[in-house]
């Protein structure tokens, strides 16, 4: 099979199309088919030298932690998924490839509504927005301010929150203010003043998520009091100074599944900024530590046949 894998750690030109060996599935996992991959900032943190808890990075290691595609063979121990089934899935590794063999609970139906593309970018984002929504306790009455809301997990967070009933102030560059708009949120240009333009529009802030990083949890607490109700994905460091909290996301398969079921219903919207074939991976991967993108990039790895 064709895959996108490293021989060593670096930029993204060390990311390269080669003909591996094609996966087997174990007695509880399946065989799939890939047609769409999702592109993670961690999965460009992974190439330049992260090692992410848990996992054993050996060369050439394949890239790609979320996936959709159909499923190819079935373990002897599964039951209720068969050949020629359309899934949408997640794994640490491996997912950017013809093939992906995964454990069954790793594994979702995909609806028949659901275009490749938009099944094959929600598990990663989707799955971290929806862990932060929880932890943090968003209700009706509460004034949520999401910091980076523009991108792949902040335009899933702030539709949670914004279904939610609260009211949402999300920071992105001028371009992506329309489209906040069309989410429910209240947008804020990022950057220098942002705290004066946060209170000039709301006089309180229940709850920060922090998506975007660059130092937002200094800001978020002179705003809100609690803490608890301060997350970040992506400034650690600062985090733990200051004591607010850090989201990792607790994927599985109930999960996606509740993700998907909102995409089916209308009730969630995945923006795919931009496809790239599989040649094209290393383009991919500097497309997303851009860091300005509105939502997700995704591989198109395979073809429906």
């Amino acid at each position: 099979m064709r895959a996108a894998a490293i021989d060593e750690f670096g930029p993204a030109e060390v990311l390269r199309v080669r003909e591996m060996p094609r996966p087997s599935p174990s007695s509880d996992g399946m065989l799939v088919r890939v047609l769409a991959a999702g592109v993670q900032l961690t999965d460009a943190a992974i190439r330049a030298g992260w090692r992410p808890p848990g996992a054993e990075i050996e060369f050439p290691q394949i890239l790609g932690n979320e996936f959709a595609g159909v499923v190819e063979e079935v373990g002897s121990e599964v039951e209720g998924v068969r050949a020629g089934d359309e899934v949408a899935g997640f794994a640490l590794l491996n997912c950017y490839a013809e093939y992906v063999a995964v454990p069954a609970s790793q594994i979702v139906a995909k609806p028949a509504g659901v275009p490749w593309h938009v099944a094959g970018a929600l598990s990663a984002s989707g799955q971290t927005a929806h862990t932060a929504f929880e932890d943090l306790r968003i209700g009706a009455d509460d004034v949520v301010l999401v910091c980076g809301a523009a991108g792949g997990v902040g335009t899933i967070f702030t539709q949670l929150a914004v279904r939610a009933g609260a009211t949402v102030i999300g920071t992105a560059s001028q371009v992506n203010h329309a489209y906040l708009r069309s989410l429910g949120a209240v947008p804020i240009t990022y950057g220098p003043g942002q705290a004066e333009r946060i209170r000039a529009l709301s006089g309180r802030v229940d709850v920060v998520f922090d998506a975007a990083g660059h130092e937002n949890l200094r800001t978020a607490v002179d705003l809100v009091a609690d803490r608890d109700r301060i997350a970040t994905i992506v400034d650690m460091a600062l985090a733990l100074e200051l004591g607010c909290r850090i989201v990792r996301s607790r994927r599985d398969a109930a999960r996606l599944a509740d993700l998907m079921r909102r995409v089916t219903a209308g009730e969630l919207e995945v923006h795919v900024r931009r496809t790239y074939g599989l040649d094209e991976v290393a383009a991919a991967h500097r497309d997303v530590e851009t860091g300005h993108g509105r939502g997700k990039v995704v591989l198109e790895i395979g073809q429906a046949r």
